[in-house]
């Protein structure tokens, strides 16, 4: 059984503290803030750690902490998987997670504690099964927006709506019904050092948060040309038969799935189309995996040469293509070089053009290079030129000391598997009822790796 749950601000202040079973000292947050910020040799605490005696398990979501304390043998993922149901309840009815919502619905989320965990044991983390027993007014809290970039945050949650369920129950005349669906796609792809792509796989998630009053069914219809795993591909005769490997085949091929129990698949077999009564709060509709006909959004070209002029010094050439449609763009784009620990400093030239969106930095602690942009359009193209210090003179192992280059982004309206929502339709038989649709897609970097 769990002992103690408690949330941190990132200065270590404990915000919200429940003891269930008082087998584990008071002084626990102190000793797992210590312990966390100190962890040994500046590496990032584990989820699951273990002193004096309690195992402390914790996830870091809205820069708060949420941890949990246990002395009994409990199942790590189990408890993981509660902390996370537990952070998507408080998102659910206080609009989001961050230290600002949790001090301003102090009562509300020790209400939802009490009504998740008995004496140390889960009981309920879900949102439609709670509501019932909620009877405080969350108050919601919008962090300020800033650009594009704030917008497509993935650091948002998946559909990025800062909105509570409870919102539904109003009769002031001030509800809004709509509706928002989002496809989330993270991308780990791997090059060789001739550029060429080695593995590529894409993970993604259809997410739906609904308010909806009444909880009216809903139909979604994806490709017509999607094929799911041995099912459809064996029926079809075969992957290569289907040509889903190729980019240009127009087939989208996913390796698995998982939908939600609440989905319909009735005919999704005959017209790939998903009937749904949507629950309250947020949810995964469908979870999948794919390593078919990825076309990755970026490519690097990296050279290092001896600077003629100088044997200490060394000249770094990156080169980008960003290979997305010319009508999106990427916002965010980080790229980072590892360099050998003999490189004292480093100096970059960027075009005239470039300085107003892109910039640099190096860093003499870590030896790490970085080159940031804050928008890329499709087509474009950019080149960075870095002049290293050398401790010793240039010589062939250089080479091989630098690198591998990472590189993390965020392609908003975009979806690297190709797949697509084509309609969402609400089934209500009121033809005046109208309510707002949105749906988004958002691709990011897992594992963007470029071998030198």
């Amino acid at each position: 059984m769990i002992s103690q749950l408690f949330i941190l601000s990132a200065r270590g202040d404990v915000i919200i503290r429940r003891d269930f079973q008082g087998n584990v000292p008071r002084s626990s947050p102190e000793t797992f803030f210590r312990n966390c910020k100190f962890w040994k040799e500046g590496d990032e605490a584990p989820p699951v750690f273990l002193v004096d005696g309690v195992t402390y398990i914790h996830l870091k979501d809205g820069g708060v902490e949420v941890v949990a304390t246990c002395r009994d043998n409990l199942s790590p993922s189990f408890v993981l998987e509660f902390l996370r149901r537990a952070c998507t309840l408080i998102k659910d009815y206080c609009g989001t997670l961050s230290e600002e919502a949790i001090r301003k619905n102090f009562v509300l989320i020790y209400e939802l504690l009490d009504e998740m965990v008995d004496y140390g044991m889960p009981q309920s983390t879900s949102t439609e099964a709670l509501k019932s027993f909620v009877l405080n007014e969350p108050t919601v809290v919008e962090p300020p927006m800033s650009g594009s970039k704030a917008m497509f945050s993935l650091s948002k949650g998946p559909t990025g709506v800062f909105k509570s369920v409870l919102d539904t129950n109003r009769t002031d005349g001030k509800r809004r019904d709509e509706i928002f669906v989002d496809v989330v796609e993270r991308m780990t792809c791997t090059f060789n050092a001739n550029g060429y792509l080695t593995q590529s796989q894409v993970d993604g998630s259809v997410q739906i948060k609904s308010y909806l009053a009444g909880n009216p069914p809903i139909k979604i219809k994806l490709n017509d040309d999607l094929m799911i795993g041995r099912r459809d591909t064996q029926a079809s005769g075969g992957l290569a038969a289907l040509g889903a490997g190729r980019v240009d085949s127009g087939v989208v091929f996913l390796d698995d799935c998982q939908f939600h129990e609440v989905a319909n698949l009735e005919s999704f077999d005959t017209d790939r189309t998903i009937t749904l009564v949507p629950p309250e709060g947020e949810f995964a509709l469908l979870n999948y995996r794919t390593s078919s006909g990825i076309k990755p959004p970026f490519r690097l070209q990296t050279s290092l040469e001896a600077d003629p002029t100088s044997e200490t010094k060394a000249l770094l050439t990156l080169r980008l293509w960003c290979e997305i449609p010319p009508e999106r763009a990427a916002s965010g784009l980080e790229i980072e070089v590892p360099t050998p620990k003999y490189v004292q400093r480093a100096h970059c030239d960027l075009d005239a053009k470039a300085a107003a969106t892109q910039s640099w930095e190096f860093s003499e602690k870590t030896h790490l290079l970085r080159w940031k942009f804050k928008r890329v359009a499709g087509g474009q193209e950019a080149t960075l030129r870095a002049r290293l210090t050398l401790e010793r003179p240039f010589g062939p192992t250089v080479r091989s000391e630098v690198g591998p280059v990472n590189l993390r982004f965020t392609i908003p309206m975009h979806s690297a598997s190709r797949i697509a929502l084509k309609y969402l339709q609400i089934l209500k038989r009121d033809k005046n009822y109208n309510p707002f649709r949105w749906v988004r897609y958002v691709t990011s970097s897992t594992s963007y790796t470029f071998r030198t």
